[in-house]
Order: structure tokens, then C-alpha cells, then sequence
């Protein structure tokens, strides 16, 4: 043995996942995005990926949702920049509701957290190749109007920047059983500080 070890980046839990599910039909969903990029970007497998999978907060939520589009398309108001699209349904069911039997607001502000991270994944794999993970720095919601039991609720997410150390989107839930809107919201994230031990590193140089 030389000693010689294969420094090669691994593929992540949620890579092999996506690739494993290449003969899965995404013709059903609309946008310019390429079929890998649909297939990626796929709540359910957000959490297949996670550690505790499906008994991770919001699971069940998640894997009840479907895609209805994921695009890439330029910005109208800067055309250089592009931007990333992605849109989700969900249909609103007991375990979503309030005391009141209406959409909880935590609720809410989770389908704000999770569909917009899909829209940054969409873009950055577009851009980058990679789904360049980050973590929540702040989530906003304004709330509109509320959505009952068995309301159908379409979830609009677009990117808005992307930057070195932050990215953001927005996201909107229209209701489209009452044709209104229910909840706006922005989602700022960054990138993840590094691990204890690569900060010892970085001290060193």
C-alpha cells in the first residue's frame, strides 16, 4: 500500500438517492428545468435524504406534495440574471390545521421553508451542478387570508439572489380552491459555518 488514499468527493445520501430514480417519469411536470433537475428536486426526497427520513418534522406533509413545475427562466426585470421556478400542491388536510380548523401559521411558514429551498436547489444545480446546501437565517411570512380542510393550495417559489455567502427567495401560496392568496413569504439562507475541527485548521494558516 503506498499510503495513497482517493480524495475524490463522495456523492451525498440525497445524490444517490436522485440517481437511483433516473427511470422515474417527470414528463408530468412542466418547466424548461432538465429532467435531472425534476427529479432532484423533489420534496420527498429532501427528507428520504435526511438523517431521520420519514420521521423527520413535516414528513408526512412533504411527501403528500407534488411538483408542478420546475423552471429556469431570465429575470424580467434584469434579463443577464436568471432565476429558478419551482411550483408545488398541496392539498390542505387535518394534520395542517389549527384549533381553529383552519391552515396553521407554523404550518405555513414550513412550506415557506421547504418549497423555497427547492426553488435554490433548482438554479444552483443549473448553474453549478451542484445543489449548494445552506441553512435558514430568517424566514418572513405575511399571512393573507386562511385555507380550510380540502382546500387546494399552489405554492409559487422563485429565487431572488445569489450570493457568495447568502442566498434568498420568495415564496407564495395561492389558494386555488377560493382564488386568493394565503400566505407570502421571503427566505433568506447562507452557508453553513464550517466544522469545529476545519476552524482549527483555518486558524493555523
Amino acid at each position: 500500500m503506498s499510503g495513497y488514499e482517493d480524495t475524490k468527493p463522495q456523492p451525498s445520501r440525497l445524490e444517490r438517492i436522485a440517481a437511483a430514480k433516473k427511470d422515474v417519469d417527470v414528463s408530468h411536470i412542466a418547466g424548461n428545468a432538465s429532467d435531472d433537475i425534476k427529479r432532484f428536486v423533489n420534496p420527498s426526497l429532501i427528507y428520504l435524504s435526511s438523517k431521520r427520513g420519514p420521521t423527520s418534522f413535516g414528513a408526512p406533509i412533504t411527501q403528500r406534495m407534488k411538483l408542478s413545475e420546475v423552471s429556469i427562466v431570465k429575470k424580467v426585470e434584469e434579463p443577464t440574471r436568471e432565476e429558478g421556478r419551482v411550483v408545488c400542491l398541496l392539498t390542505v388536510e387535518e394534520d395542517m390545521l389549527n384549533g381553529s380548523g383552519i391552515l396553521h401559521g407554523g404550518c405555513s411558514a414550513f412550506l415557506v421553508d421547504i418549497c423555497s429551498t427547492l426553488a435554490d436547489i433548482a438554479l444552483s444545480l443549473h448553474t453549478t451542478g451542484k445543489p449548494g446546501w445552506n441553512v435558514s437565517q430568517s424566514i418572513s411570512t405575511i399571512y393573507h387570508s386562511p385555507a380550510k380542510l380540502g382546500d387546494e393550495l399552489r405554492i409559487v417559489n422563485t429565487t431572488l439572489t445569489v450570493g457568495a455567502r447568502a442566498v434568498s427567495a420568495r415564496t407564495e401560496i395561492w389558494n386555488d380552491t377560493h382564488h386568493r392568496l394565503v400566505v407570502s413569504g421571503v427566505h433568506v439562507k447562507m452557508a453553513p459555518s464550517p466544522p469545529p475541527d476545519k476552524q482549527q485548521d483555518k486558524s493555523k494558516l
